[in-house]
């Protein structure tokens, strides 16, 4: 479990990272993909930052991270002209694709369709 300082320097991290993401994202990975960071993870000695991802429109969502990995050491020297003051270390980022958007969709679609087949009981029947 984090600790609150692990929280807040996530939290600076995701809401740094989202601000370069907005204003130099289309160098990285163009102008198609719709990309947000969802959640920023802290390992305990704060040198890993865990960035997860969620992408949008665009079929091959795994290009997008593939593009991030390329230029990783770009985005990084971004991150640290940004945060090099409120942290002493720059921490080794990883980026992960977060389906979970993806997985909920599904998952609505299967409720959707069940309900269309009729194959959902309703409250009446159980009782």
């Amino acid at each position: 479990m984090a600790n609150i300082r692990q929280k807040q320097v996530a939290e600076m991290i995701k809401r740094h990272f989202s601000t370069m993401l907005q204003q130099e994202g289309t160098y990285i990975y163009g102008t198609e993909p719709f990309v947000t960071v969802t959640e920023v993870q802290m390992t305990p000695d704060f040198s890993i930052a865990k960035i997860y991802l969620s992408v949008f429109n665009l079929e091959n969502k795994q290009e997008v991270i593939l593009h991030m990995e390329d230029n990783y050491y770009r985005l990084k020297q971004a991150l640290a002209s940004r945060i090099h003051k409120q942290i002493r270390r720059i921490p080794e980022m990883q980026f992960y694709l977060d389906d979970m958007l993806d997985e909920m969709e599904k998952v609505e679609m299967l409720f959707q369709k069940l309900e269309q087949d009729n194959q959902m009981g309703t409250r009446d029947e159980e009782e």
